[in-house]
């Protein structure tokens, strides 16, 4: 008798097993999802999370971190199931697998949204997943870590939440700890923390992570040297403060190294930390520069494309408006033709704008550094990308801004000949360069007629009271009259004119 009595709940059993794992399965592909979801998958998944089987539990779990990490439609209905309790009740009592399974829920349900990483937060997950950061199991810890970065990536206040949990501390022993992925997730979410303030990229720094960090920019793992120089971006992005404490954990010349790196996300993410570094004083771009930051720049937005060519411009850019000397620095380690292949050859207008600005910011310093794009034929190019029609709003100020600033430094006069043709809130600048140099330069004033530029003034339409009629009025005062007149525009209609009266 009691053997039978023991087959059903065997037979049970089974069916339940069968029936987490077949539900755990069909949840990995995303045209079942739907089904499940109709079926009713959530509300019998539910009670197998307490059940008396500890691998019916797991496989419970599994299945809604699958469902909850398909959508925020589905992560939203683990949260009003009431199953998130459950989850972090159990993270402190159950085994490994179970922790492991959990953790997974929590981040598959915390990745979407705000909100939702907000209720995990609310169903005091946090200190069941701290706590799960100093479990001897590697993979308890990597989970747990996970799940607390996906937390903290979305806002301010979710990540302090995470600082205040205490997990920082936990996270930075998880970095040292030798296995590569623990230490690629554990940099991932300090990473995650920091983005956010001052304040919490200081907390990081106080745990002693940034000589951590620095010391695996040479690792030989790709991924991790991703999220290293990841890190150590969002750190030094803060403050001057914050980025000199990454430059004082010696990353340069290392640093350099992984813009050569094979794996393009390293070399993008060690182009970023760069950049971070030369935006915030004349000091730090200089070091960067001594260490042989921008040849190794140079070369790397040379040989990239698109997006990650962004972070290389914006460093030549950012360390060229410094000073004159760091502005040269960038000339002469031919900066200039991979910044103008950039802005013809892109086809995003926020790298062309990104171009146009750093241009600008290497040109606007002397003569000679204007004359440097001038002889690269960069004024002309930047002429066209304000004029072209299709060019963003942002686009266009920014070549404005640097034409404008590169015009009213160039005295080399036959690069501005072909801007002559420019609209004429352009123009304005050009001609009143011809007004200040041709003064005082006799050949200048020949090669001036001579190229055809004195004819092409007279035929510009300026208004009368306009400044770019006064420098006009100013340059035509250069030459006698017979001569300006010559080239005026109607000048044969006066000579026919003439002829007539005379008959």
């Amino acid at each position: 008798m009691s053997r039978a009595v023991l087959q059903v709940f065997e037979e049970y059993q089974k069916a339940r097993v069968t029936f987490v794992q077949t539900v755990a399965d069909l949840a990995t592909r995303p045209q079942n999802i739907d089904a499940l979801q109709n079926a009713g998958v959530m509300a019998l998944l539910r009670p197998l999370l307490l059940d008396n089987v500890a691998s019916i539990q797991q496989s419970a779990a599994l299945a809604l971190g699958r469902l909850a990490n398909f959508s925020d439609e589905l992560a939203e209905s683990v949260v009003t199931h009431e199953i998130l309790p459950q989850l972090v009740y159990s993270l402190s009592q159950q085994n490994r697998f179970y922790k492991k399974a959990a953790a997974f829920v929590l981040r598959a349900v915390a990745k979407h949204s705000p909100q939702l990483a907000q209720a995990v937060v609310d169903s005091g997950a946090l200190e069941a997943l701290v706590t799960c950061l100093e479990e001897f199991d590697p993979s308890v810890k990597e989970a747990a870590a996970w799940a607390l970065g996906y937390i903290a990536r979305h806002t301010k206040e979710l990540a302090q939440s995470i600082v205040d949990a205490g997990a920082v501390p936990l996270l930075v022993l998880c970095f040292q700890e030798p296995e590569l992925t623990l230490k690629r997730i554990s940099a991932s979410a300090l990473s995650d923390i920091c983005k956010h303030s001052p304040e919490l990229a200081q907390t990081v720094v106080d745990a002693g992570a940034v000589s951590l960090l620095a010391k695996d920019i040479s690792h030989n793992d790709a991924p991790l040297k991703r999220q290293v120089c990841s890190c150590l971006a969002q750190i030094a992005k803060h403050s001057v403060d914050l980025a000199e404490v990454v430059v004082e954990a010696e990353i340069f010349p290392r640093i350099l190294h992984c813009l050569k790196d094979i794996d393009e996300f390293v070399r993008k993410n060690a182009a970023t930390c760069i950049r971070e570094i030369a935006r915030h004083t004349p000091d730090l771009a200089k070091l960067i520069v001594n260490a042989g930051g921008v040849a190794a720049t140079v070369d790397y937005v040379t040989e990239s494309r698109g997006n990650n060519r962004l972070p290389g411009i914006m460093t030549l850019g950012y360390i060229a408006a410094f000073s004159e000397t760091l502005a040269l620095a960038v000339v002469v380690s031919k900066g200039i033709p991979p910044l103008k292949d950039a802005l013809i050859n892109e086809p995003e207008d926020h790298l062309k704008a990104a171009s146009a600005w750093s241009l600008g910011q290497i040109g606007r310093h002397s003569p000679d550094h204007a004359r440097a794009l001038a002889e690269a034929d960069v004024l002309r190019r930047l002429l066209a990308v304000y004029l072209h029609q299709d060019s963003s709003e942002d686009l266009q100020t920014k070549a404005k801004r640097a034409l404008k600033s590169v015009i009213q430094k160039c005295t080399h006069l036959p690069a501005l000949e072909p801007l002559l043709e420019a609209p004429p809130n352009i123009l304005k600048y050009v001609v009143q360069q011809f007004a200040q140099v041709l003064p005082h330069d006799v050949n200048a004033k020949r090669a001036f007629v001579q190229s055809g530029g004195l004819q092409k003034i007279q035929e510009v339409k300026a208004e009368v009271g306009s400044k770019l009629h006064d420098y006009i009025d100013e340059i035509n005062m250069l030459y006698p009259p017979e001569i300006v007149q010559y080239y005026s525009p109607n000048y044969a209609e006066t000579l026919l004119k003439k002829l007539e009266d005379f008959n």
